[in-house]
């Protein structure tokens, strides 16, 4: 089975939707887009530094999206905005990255491959840290998820039950990076964001619970990555950003079925 390109390529789509679908809810209820877009940027120059010190891509990939949280901490505290941060950084780390790879030696980098992704070259390896990643985020986020819930809704009532919402901001934090780091390879670092935002989005608005909402976004998540598979294979369209287009699609298509 593990034999077919299209099995690992769909195997790999599912675990992704495992992991963004309940951790996109946070970042949706959170309003974190912009720092899930930040910290999937950075992923490039986590690839450079890799392949610099000739260390494995999903290691280099987590320890800069862990620096990129650090960073953003560090300026906030500093009084700096947190918006304007998160720009400065996530366009210094893309732009850092891309001249950074230009320096490895003998190496000729499929750039494409890193942004955009390239689902269909998955290998059993591959799958292995995808649905390790996957299961990592499951475990921290069922771990906290009362606690998590908490501070996400109502800060107040968090420090009134002595629940520190920084920690909390860490576990999610951390989830981010190990996404960022399991997904590089499957929708690419500019489409990470999308996989995180989409599916949560389109299934906020036929959820009545939080729980609800996060089973409903990774079933969003694994339609999308199904249907953006068939359309790469039928239409010869890249999958990547085919399997983001089909999760827009179903976007548009569950706001007809909204709840009020």
């Amino acid at each position: 089975m593990f034999d077919d390109f299209l099995v690992r390529a769909a195997l790999a789509g599912g675990g992704l939707a495992l992991a963004t679908g309940p951790l996109g809810s946070f970042v949706v209820w959170r309003r974190m887009a912009y720092f899930g877009d930040a910290t999937a940027h950075a992923a490039i120059l986590g690839v450079a530094l890799a392949m610099l010190f000739s260390a494995p891509v999903t290691a280099g990939t987590l320890l800069t999206a862990l620096a990129m949280a650090l960073a953003v901490s560090v300026l906030s505290a500093r009084g700096h905005a947190m918006d304007a941060a998160l720009g400065v950084l996530s366009h210094g780390a893309l732009a850092s990255g891309l001249v950074a790879i230009s320096f490895v030696p003998g190496v000729r980098v499929d750039l494409a491959a890193f942004l955009f992704g390239d689902i269909l070259t998955v290998t059993r390896a591959d799958l292995a840290v995808i649905w390790g990643g996957a299961a990592v985020i499951l475990a921290l986020l069922a771990w906290r998820w009362s606690r998590l819930l908490t501070a996400t809704l109502s800060p107040d009532l968090a420090a009134a039950s002595g629940i520190r919402a920084g920690r909390e901001g860490l576990v999610l934090t951390l989830s981010l990076a190990i996404v960022v780091a399991v997904a590089l390879k499957v929708v690419g670092a500019l489409l990470i964001a999308a996989m995180l935002i989409i599916p949560a989005s389109a299934a906020r608005g036929l959820s009545a619970t939080p729980e609800r909402m996060a089973v409903l976004a990774v079933a969003a998540g694994a339609a999308s990555a199904l249907a953006g598979l068939w359309m790469s294979l039928e239409l010869d369209t890249p999958a990547g950003p085919s399997i983001v287009v089909a999760a827009c699609a179903l976007f548009a298509l569950s706001t007809l079925f909204r709840r009020p």
